[in-house]
């Protein structure tokens, strides 16, 4: 499949009181150590090598009408035109110092839950990730890329993605493309991350 375009963004798209409510929200509840799910040769659990962050989920109505009018826009204008009908509940990630999530991509194995049809044998195709944090806030948590169509992990040569560096600002993107966020290095960011499912591709 041949896509018009590696990602789409919105620059400042979010207010500074939404970007505040989801924080205070995710505050509110108990975090996480992120895990990481079964993707090619990676195994589910709980693994500082991959990945190192806190995390909520937040199943919040009002958070998926603020960003799924977005991911809709991105998904035609970018040419991609995804067929999906579900969305995971938004992910509130915490970065502090020293925490990171190295390559990886988001799609996977269809999943495997015939008590939910929501997602059952559903796969995620279009990621979003919200930054939240102010960029004075915070050093280092780069958002990056690999469009190389490979699995060596090793030999990524990153883009970075500096359209998403303003607070409020959006990135919608193929499930299935190497991204990482670098270490962080002082302060802490906060980012929102939903997944949209639909069934596989033919």
């Amino acid at each position: 499949m041949i896509l018009k375009s590696k990602y789409f963004y919105f620059k400042k798209a979010l207010t500074d009181k939404f970007c505040d409510d989801v924080i205070k929200y995710g505050l509110e509840h108990k975090t996480k150590k992120a895990t990481v799910r079964k993707v090619t040769n990676v195994s589910q659990g709980v693994t500082k090598k991959y990945r190192n962050s806190d995390i909520v989920f937040l199943d919040e109505e009002w958070i998926y009408k603020e960003i799924q009018p977005y991911v809709r826009r991105a998904n035609e204008e970018a040419g991609w035109n995804f067929e999906w009908d579900w969305t995971e509940p938004a992910q509130f990630t915490i970065y502090g110092p020293n925490q990171f999530y190295n390559w990886h991509v988001d799609t996977s194995l269809p999943y495997d839950n015939p008590d939910n049809l929501n997602t059952h044998n559903k796969i995620r195709k279009l990621s979003v990730t919200v930054n939240l944090s102010n960029p004075k806030d915070y050093k280092g948590g780069h958002f990056e890329f690999d469009f190389r169509d490979y699995q060596d992990i090793k030999k990524c040569k990153p883009h970075r993605v500096k359209e998403i560096n303003q607070r409020g600002s959006l990135i919608v993107f193929p499930s299935d493309l190497w991204h990482r966020v670098t270490p962080v290095t002082k302060g802490k960011r906060y980012s929102l991350v939903m997944w949209n499912l639909g069934y596989s591709f033919k």
